[in-house]
């Protein structure tokens, strides 16, 4: 295998959707942990919504043979895992806004749910990169966070955008909108809950 090939295989798994939105709850969990009284440890059930729960539903359809690969790289096959996504964020959201989570946490957790309604609704008809646009929203959520120094993680966005046209998941069109829809709701929608 080239190493490039070998190289955008790596960084499809590490910028992987349920790995970057796990990640990215467990700091903006720890991030709202900065406030008195406020636990930093929010973002775990929140991961396990948003990321673990969902993983582990398409991992399931992977070894029953619904699904080929925990990409789902048909877009035919992907409304159904997308809306049990939906569903899983939708539950985690309210139980977290039950509990008393922060307000961060539970931006985030309604900014992921309307991200998963938008390419939701383009798979339908496009197979947008959920893995650019999940790349993209994570940079576009560290910067409200932390500001411009979190503009720094751009070049690991354009890596994971690289790795999916490289391994011909998606066309270079596929992946830049995903990008573009993905950094448009985590800039506003999250910044705007927060």
């Amino acid at each position: 295998m080239p190493t490039a090939d070998r190289t955008a295989r790596i960084a499809s798994e590490i910028f992987a959707p349920a790995v970057l939105v796990a990640g990215l709850m467990l700091v903006v969990g720890w991030h709202a942990g900065d406030r008195d009284g406020v636990s930093r440890w929010w973002g775990l059930p929140g991961a396990l919504f948003a990321a673990g729960i969902p993983l582990v539903y398409v991992l399931r359809g992977v070894r029953q043979g619904r699904l080929s690969s925990h990409h789902i790289p048909e877009r035919e096959h992907r409304r159904v895992p997308l809306l049990f996504g939906i569903a899983s964020v939708a539950a985690g959201l309210v139980a977290l806004v039950l509990l008393g989570a922060p307000r961060e946490v539970l931006a985030l957790l309604a900014a992921g749910g309307v991200g998963l309604v938008v390419f939701t609704a383009v798979t339908h008809w496009w197979k947008m990169s959920i893995h650019a646009g999940v790349a993209a929203g994570t940079a576009a959520t560290l910067t409200a966070i932390y500001g411009p120094l979190a503009l720094l993680g751009v070049p690991l966005v354009l890596l994971a955008c690289w790795a999916r046209v490289r391994l011909a998941a998606h066309t270079t069109a596929q992946v830049v909108a995903g990008a573009l829809v993905g950094a448009v709701i985590a800039g506003t929608v999250f910044p705007a809950l927060r």
